[in-house]
């Protein structure tokens, strides 16, 4: 059965209205939430792919997220197993900086709709050509810069990157397909958690948008399964069990 590994980086943000469209597909998922404790794995090879889903920091924020080199270190080993990485939010701009991206902590919030633009890199993209031209909600804290041989695939209406392929099987998205309206309602109410001045605004269109999200993110994740062959399933390491036997 094809396994995706799910990292997650804060209680609000998961897989949201991306978890129904995978199980339709009959791929299972498993979360490891690096925010609570929990250790990252050290292979990549139990999984069929990598996903990493949005956050409330920058990547700069090494304080507030200790984890992050070693989730660095987790997208490495996927990528070396050439098995696919998806980055939303947070996790797109991990991707980019593992490319060798240049992180900056501002603008700590960067929340808006916009129609997503695609790019004369992004012609051939099937991920670009899905989202061409439609409302998408892009959400991010923090920036990084693309590295150099890494060109947008899909922009705002402002030419900022909000989607781009930094390696042969990953996508890094600063749109979130996966988000739905109850989402955004659980950040306000996320303790301590920074929120962007304009949420209510965000949350008021999201409901207003939610047929076309809906939609977007269908055609998004047929993109990704297309351009990432994620139906594929990767061979697995064995796993072995070691039974001790009382003499």
């Amino acid at each position: 059965m094809k396994h995706f590994l799910v990292v997650q980086h804060t209680y609000s943000e998961f897989l949201g209205l991306i978890e129904t469209r995978l199980e339709q597909r009959d791929i299972g998922f498993t979360y490891v939430r690096p925010f609570t404790g929990q250790s990252l794995p050290g292979t990549a090879l139990q999984h069929d792919a990598l996903w990493l889903l949005g956050g409330a920091y920058p990547v700069t924020d090494t304080e507030r997220q200790p984890w992050i080199d070693d989730e660095l270190r987790l997208i490495a080993l996927f990528q070396r197993a050439r098995r696919p990485v998806v980055g939303l939010g947070f996790g797109g701009l991990l991707l980019a900086r593992a490319a060798g991206g240049t992180a900056r902590t501002e603008p700590a919030h960067s929340a808006y709709w916009s129609r997503a633009l695609a790019t004369e890199a992004g012609r051939d993209d099937p991920l670009a050509q899905a989202v061409d031209g439609r409302r998408v909600l892009v959400l991010y804290n923090g920036a990084v810069d693309l590295p150099e041989g890494v060109p947008p695939l899909v922009v705002d209406e402002q030419g900022r990157w909000i989607a781009a392929r930094p390696g042969e099987a990953a996508y890094a998205l600063l749109f979130r397909p996966e988000l739905k309206p109850g989402m955004l309602e659980d950040m306000i109410m996320e303790e301590g958690r920074p929120t962007p001045e304009n949420i209510g605004e965000l949350l008021d269109e999201a409901r207003r948008q939610w047929p076309e999200t809906q939609e977007t993110t269908d055609r998004v994740l047929v993109a990704l399964v297309s351009a990432l062959d994620l139906m594929q399933e990767r061979r697995k390491a064995p796993v072995y069990s070691l039974n001790v036997v009382a003499k």
